[in-house]
């Protein structure tokens, strides 16, 4: 999951500020829902890139439409969209995930299951893996995936951990077939 340049300079301005300011886990928890908003709102996005509104007008909505946001975070979007780079939002916010998560001793893990998992499942895969990335506690995604049959497979940045069904069975198929 590489990202651009200017996307980790953002991002890591703002969680510069964001600590200094001493609001790491507000501007998280907003960037956390707008990134709900992109993903689910595509006439959003649209909207912030047309280029028959103004860049003034634009700047406006974001205040209007974020009002309960932190000032960093409306700030950023606003500096994006004068600096017509609102393209690379998804991926300040993401980056300051990452940046964020790691200043909190945590990390984000993808969990892929065969069905969604329980509170106490989310806290055993997270106790056991974190200590394996050497991180205190894991922010878990849990994505749904049938084709896995059954296990789990744990995503957590660059290392996956695999105890599916399907692998097993991938495997010995390897094994036998040669």
């Amino acid at each position: 999951m590489s990202q651009s340049t200017v996307a980790n300079r953002y991002a890591q301005a703002i969680f510069e500020l964001a600590i200094k300011q001493n609001v790491l886990t507000e501007v998280s928890a907003d960037f956390q829902e707008l990134t709900k908003v992109l993903s689910s709102n595509e006439e959003f996005m649209a909207l912030l890139t047309a280029p028959k509104i103004s860049t003034n007008r634009k700047k406006e909505l974001i205040a209007q439409v974020l009002t309960g946001a932190q000032p960093i975070v409306i700030n950023m979007i606003q500096f994006l969209i004068e600096k017509k780079r609102l393209n690379e939002l998804s991926a300040v916010a993401e980056q300051y995930q990452t940046l964020a998560a790691a200043a909190q001793g945590s990390a984000d893990a993808k969990v892929y299951s065969t069905r969604e998992l329980t509170a106490g499942e989310r806290a055993e895969i997270s106790a056991a893996f974190s200590k394996l990335v050497g991180k205190e506690q894991l922010n878990i995604t849990n994505i749904i995936d049938a084709s896995l049959i059954g296990g789990v497979r744990v995503q957590i940045g660059n290392y996956i951990f695999d105890s599916t069904v399907a692998s097993k069975l991938e495997d010995l198929k390897r094994v036998l077939v040669g």
